[in-house]
């Protein structure tokens, strides 16, 4: 991910950093450390960027809009920063640059930017880079062949059985 940012932030170097996961109900996040995790994976990107300013939102949201979701929505965070703000928006809750990547990415948010006057670039997800799949390698090797279990920041490798209390019901 550290890569794919690289490249967008070249486009524009003195960007704002937004990243950008599938938002889901409040209840859920309640009830899990999805927030927490993708907070810690924005936090390590930023760092390895030299980023210590950036930004976790939210894209699509589904569902009854009487139930509370995850916020703010990327496009109304790009209406809440304005015109003439340069953006460099990172999907880092997406491994692929699949359909709805690039409908709420490429189409809406991009609409968005060029009508506020919002310099915008966006990184590609993981897909296939190779030090995605090495990693992917290596997380099978951790659980097949008894590797010691890797992890990077402040909250250690997670559990791969869920215990009793791990989601508790919203």
């Amino acid at each position: 991910m550290v890569e794919r940012t690289w490249e967008a932030l070249n486009k524009l170097p003195e960007a704002r950093l937004i990243f950008t996961a599938h938002s889901i109900p409040t209840s859920f996040a309640n009830t899990s450390r999805y927030v927490e995790q993708l907070q810690e994976a924005c936090r390590l990107v930023a760092g390895e960027l030299g980023r210590s300013e950036w930004r976790l939102v939210y894209q699509s949201r589904s569902g009854s809009p009487m139930q509370p979701w995850l916020g703010p929505d990327i496009g109304d965070y790009l209406k809440e920063i304005g015109g003439g703000a340069d953006v460099v928006i990172v999907p880092i809750g997406f491994l692929s640059d699949h359909m709805e990547v690039v409908y709420d990415l490429d189409t809406e948010a991009r609409q968005i930017s060029d009508r506020l006057g919002i310099r915008m670039a966006r990184a590609a997800t993981v897909g296939v880079h190779p030090k995605f799949v090495s990693m992917i390698r290596d997380l099978i090797l951790e659980r097949t062949a008894g590797a010691p279990r890797l992890a990077l920041g402040d909250h250690g490798p997670s559990h791969d059985d869920c215990p009793a209390d791990c989601c508790p019901r919203s």
